[in-house]
């Protein structure tokens, strides 16, 4: 089914792993143009092998020389941009608040929400020389709901949608579109870190740890990649063109975390 993706200029943050590579999956297999940037050179080489037409970069968001270099790239190759995700982020640590490490903290924000910045204050410029398109921006269930043992996670993800709110309104005129997906528990690898953090925390075991976070979602159930890539697809095409500021949540319907 045609979805009005085709030759659509796409970047994808952290696009060659996990939900980024479901997301690049996506949107190529919709006939968009992607451009997909990581900071894991293994990642990136088998997103190359697997999606020889995808260009990539070794960015880090949270660098902001690297983000303007690989922006003006695009720029100069594109000249304009349809479809931004900034999907880029990292879990952070696992521990209570008076036992988090500045660092630790410095470095969650600086990906999970000042990349986002970074990445769309470059983006805007050809997002309107396209005459609009859309921007979505990964947040969390732990951006609606408190987080026990993740504050620097959950106030990262919170961030994102007072951004997403503020971007959606001051973009709007321009015909830019700004939303949020709020995933739930994604099956994979780095969830699979992540539980065994908090069992090590707690003194658990693993699938102790693995039950009792099921046991807060409604449909009993983790998401996949594939879940958060086919909502993000469909609120960049046509069918999705008047959502804007909004807080999607590809859950099972999370009902509290901790």
């Amino acid at each position: 089914m045609d979805i009005g993706m085709q030759g659509k200029r796409v970047v994808v943050t952290a696009g060659a792993q996990g939900i980024g590579l479901a997301i690049t999956e996506a949107f190529v297999a919709a006939g968009a143009e992607v451009h997909i940037c990581d900071i894991n050179d293994n990642f990136l080489a088998d997103a190359r092998k697997r999606f020889p037409g995808v260009s990539q970069s070794r960015t880090d968001v949270a660098d902001a020389a690297q983000v303007d270099a690989m922006f003006a790239d695009l720029a100069a190759r594109w000249g304009a941009l349809d479809v931004l995700v900034n999907n880029a982020g990292i879990a952070g640590p696992t521990a209570r608040v008076e036992a988090t490490e500045l660092a630790e903290w410095e470095r969650t924000i600086a990906v999970n929400l000042t990349g986002p910045f970074l990445c769309t204050r470059r983006a805007v410029p050809l997002l309107k020389a396209a005459g609009g398109g859309s921007i979505v921006n990964l947040s969390s269930a732990a951006g609606r709901l408190g987080f026990p043992l993740r504050s620097p996670y959950s106030a990262s993800k919170f961030g994102v949608i007072g951004l997403t709110q503020t971007w959606a309104m001051e973009l709007g005129p321009d015909h830019i579109r700004v939303n949020a997906i709020l995933p739930g528990i994604v099956a994979g690898e780095r969830q699979e870190r992540v539980i065994a953090a908090k069992a090590a925390s707690y003194g658990i075991a693993h699938e102790q740890m693995r039950q009792q976070l099921l046991a807060k979602v409604s449909l009993r159930t983790m998401v996949t990649a594939q879940d958060i890539a086919n909502q993000i697809l469909f609120i960049c095409s046509p069918a999705g063109a008047n959502i804007s500021g909004q807080s999607l949540s590809v859950c099972g319907n999370v009902e509290h975390l901790g």
